[in-house]
C-alpha cells in the first residue's frame, strides 16, 4: 500500500494530528480543503459532506503534469468517492508524489470535516552525533549507514517529502564485476567502465575519485540488495556511453528512484534515523573551523542543531535559474528535469569554511524529456532499441552517444525537437514504458503510416528509415550512426508502434563542493575541513563535462556511504 505516505506522514510534515480515531469521528456537513504536496507544488483538494456522508471531491489546485493530475484524479478520486476513505488506495504508477499529493490532500479534508484540529510540532535545541542535511538518494544512503553503526543521526529536508531529485531518476545505478553480471552472461571490466566515464565526461573527472566509484560499485549493489534496503536490481541494461551491459534497475526495466527511495526512507527510519521534513537547514555552524552544527528554520521558529559532524546532501541547483545562467549564460531559459528544491542552497553556507568549489559551469542538458514539461524519459528506453527520428522521419545521431552529444544533435533541428519511436517489443521489455503511457505521453499507430500520421511526418521516410535501421540491427552493425549493437538486440517490426515527442532539458549540475575520496569536503588549500563530509550532486569532480546515465545513483550511494563511514571515524576520534 502506500509506504512511502505512511512513512511520510507518520515522521509528518510539521503537523500531527490530535485527536480520537478517523473511524470513531462524524463528518461534519459542508465543503473542507485539504492540501498536500506534489511534485511541483501544493495539490488542494476539496470534498464536500452531506448528511454525514462524502458525496464529492475534487482537485481545485495543482501545478502538476496535466497528464498526470487527470489520470491521477480519474483513478484516485472515483476510487476514492467509492470508498470513501483513502485507506485501500495506491498510488498511480508514474504518478507516485502526485497520487500521494491527492492522497494526502484528502485525509486532511476528512480530518477538518471531523474537527480535528492541527498542533505544531515545536523543535527545541538539540544535539546529534551526526546532522545530514538534505534527504535525497545521498542523505538517506548516509543515514542508513550511520545510523545502523550506532550514531545517533539527524536528518533535516527542507521540502515536504524525501527523495529529492532521486525520486525521479529512471535509469539505474551503474556497477561493474557484479553477480548479476555474471548471472546473465555479461562481460564487463572496470578499465572499461573506468574509461567510458572518463570519456564521458570528456576527461575532467577526477581520477581517484572515478576510481573509489567503480572500486566500490559491485559493493554498493550487494549492500543495496540485503534484506537491510531490499533492492530489486536484477535486471541489468546498457546506456549512452557505455561499452557493456552494467546499468542495475529492477525486474522488467522499472524506475530505481521510485523503487529505491521508499526502501532507503523505510531503512533509515528503522536503523533509528529521525528524518524531519519542512526544516530548511540555513546556516552550518562552525568552531574554530570545524563545523560543528546547523541552525535550521521551519514554521514555527528557528532552532539550532550541535552536532560531532555534518553531512551535505542538498543535491545541485538545476532548478535555480539565476544561478545556471550564471555559470552557463548559454542555458538561460531552458527548462529543466529537475524538482523545486534543487536550488544549491549548500553553496553559501560552506563561504565560511573557505569550502572549495569545481566545475560549477558543467552542466549537462538530458536529451529526451517530454516537450513542454520537464517529464525525462528514461535512456534505457533507447538502450532497449528506441530509436530518435527528426520531423522529416529520419535518424540524426547515434542514440548511445554520450548526452552532451545527442542533446546537440536534437538541437540542431530545425524544431529543436524529436520523437523517440519503438514497437511493442521494446514497450514489453521495459517496465517504465507503462508508466509514460499512464501519463498519456505516447503516440500510437497500430502501423507506421497510422503512427505518422499521428506525429505529422513523412510515411515513406519513416518506413524507410525503420527498414534501415532493422536492417542493421540484424547485420548488428549500424552503417549510419555507429550504434553500440549492445543496444540493437530487437528490430523494430512488432506492431504497434509508439512515438513520444521530446526536447533536451537541464539535467545535472556536475559541478559542486570538492571532496576527497574520503567525502571530506577540501578547502581551497586542498586540506579537509574538520568535521564536514558530502556527496551526492552537491560535490564536483565525479563527472566531469559530463554525467554518464547511471553514474548519479551510484554516486549518491556510494559517496553516501563513505561520507557516513568517514563521519563515524571523525566521531569516533
Amino acid at each position: 500500500m502506500k509506504l512511502s505516505k505512511i512513512f511520510s506522514l507518520f515522521l509528518s510534515i510539521l503537523f500531527l494530528f490530535v485527536s480520537c480515531e478517523k473511524e470513531q469521528s462524524s463528518l461534519r456537513d459542508g465543503m473542507f480543503i485539504g492540501k498536500g504536496h506534489g511534485r511541483n507544488g501544493t495539490v488542494e483538494v476539496s470534498i464536500t459532506v452531506s448528511g454525514g456522508k462524502i458525496i464529492d471531491a475534487e482537485i481545485i489546485k495543482d501545478i502538476e503534469s496535466p497528464n498526470i493530475a487527470e489520470i491521477a484524479k480519474k483513478r484516485i478520486i472515483e476510487k476514492f468517492l467509492r470508498d470513501g476513505s483513502t485507506s485501500m488506495i495506491d498510488a498511480v504508477s508514474g504518478a507516485t508524489i502526485t497520487s500521494n499529493a491527492i492522497l494526502d490532500a484528502l485525509d486532511e479534508a476528512i480530518a477538518i470535516s471531523q474537527g480535528i484540529k492541527k498542533t505544531s510540532i515545536i523543535y527545541k535545541d538539540s544535539e546529534c552525533d551526526i546532522v545530514i542535511i538534505g534527504a535525497g538518494g545521498a542523505g538517506l544512503t548516509a543515514a542508513t549507514e550511520a545510523a545502523s553503526r550506532g550514531a545517533k543521526v539527524l536528518v533535516l529536508e527542507k521540502m515536504p517529502i524525501v527523495g529529492g531529485n532521486s525520486n525521479f531518476s529512471t535509469g539505474g545505478i551503474n556497477a561493474c564485476y557484479t553477480k548479476e553480471q555474471e548471472r546473465l552472461g555479461i562481460k564487463d571490466s572496470k578499465e572499461v567502465f573506468f574509461n567510458d566515464t572518463m570519456r564521458g565526461g570528456q576527461y575532467l573527472n577526477d581520477p581517484d575519485l572515478v576510481r573509489t566509484l567503480i572500486d566500490n560499485s559491485a559493493a554498493m549493489v550487494e549492500w543495496l540488495q540485503t534484506p537491510m534496503i531490499g533492492a530489486d536490481l536484477s535486471d541489468v541494461g546498457a546506456f549512452g556511453g557505455a561499452t557493456n551491459k552494467r546499468i542495475h534497475r529492477p525486474k522488467g526495466g522499472g524506475a530505481i528512484g521510485a523503487h529505491l527511495i521508499p526502501l532507503l526512507q523505510k531503512a533509515a527510519l528503522k536503523q533509528g534515523a529521525e528524518i524531519r521534513l519542512n526544516n530548511k537547514v540555513i546556516d552550518i555552524l562552525s568552531n574554530n573551523g570545524r563545523a560543528c552544527g546547523v541552525r535550521v528554520a521551519y514554521e514555527g521558529g528557528e532552532y539550532t542543531v550541535h552536532s560531532k559532524a555534518v553531512i551535505v546532501a542538498t543535491g545541485g541547483f538545476g532548478a535555480n535559474p539565476e544561478m545556471i545562467e550564471f555559470y552557463q549564460a548559454s542555458l538561460a531559459g531552458f527548462a529543466t528535469t529537475n524538482h523545486k528544491g534543487a536550488t544549491g542552497d549548500a553553496f553559501k553556507m560552506v563561504e565560511k569554511f573557505d569550502a572549495q568549489l569545481i566545475q560549477m559551469e558543467q552542466i549537462q542538458i538530458h536529451p529526451t524529456v517530454v516537450k513542454g514539461t520537464g517529464i525525462m524519459i528514461t535512456e534505457a528506453l533507447r538502450g532497449n532499441g528506441a530509436i530518435l527520428v527528426n520531423k522529416a522521419g529520419r535518424r540524426f545521431v547515434n542514440e548511445m552517444e554520450t548526452r552532451d552529444i545527442v542533446s546537440a544533435a536534437v538541437l540542431k533541428n530545425p524544431e529543436r525537437s524529436a520523437y523517440l519511436l519503438f514497437d511493442q517489443s521494446v514497450r514489453d521489455s521495459l517496465k517504465a514504458v507503462e508508466t509514460y503511457a499512464n501519463q498519456n505521453l505516447l503516440s500510437e499507430g497500430a502501423n507506421l503510416v497510422e503512427l505518422s500520421r499521428a506525429i505529422a511526418v513523412d510515411a515513406v521516410a519513416l518506413e524507410y528509415t525503420v527498414d534501415q535501421y532493422n536492417k542493421a540491427v540484424q547485420a548488428k552493425k549500424d552503417p549510419d550512426f555507429g550504434r553500440n549493437p549492445e543496444s540493437m538486440e530487437r528490430t523494430l517490426s512488432n506492431p504497434p508502434f509508439y512515438a513520444i515527442e521530446i526536447e533536451p532539458a537541464i539535467h545535472h549540475t556536475m559541478g559542486g563542493l570538492k571532496i576527497n575520496t574520503r567525502a571530506q569536503v577540501l578547502n581551497k588549500l586542498g586540506l579537509p575541513i574538520p568535521g564536514l563530509f558530502a556527496a551526492g550532486e552537491v560535490t564536483g569532480g565525479v563527472h566531469g563535462g559530463q554525467r554518464l546515465g547511471g553514474n548519479a545513483v551510484a554516486d549518491i550511494c556510494i559517496f553516501g556511504k563513505i561520507a557516513a563511514d568517514s563521519a563515524i571515524e571523525f566521531v569516533s576520534k
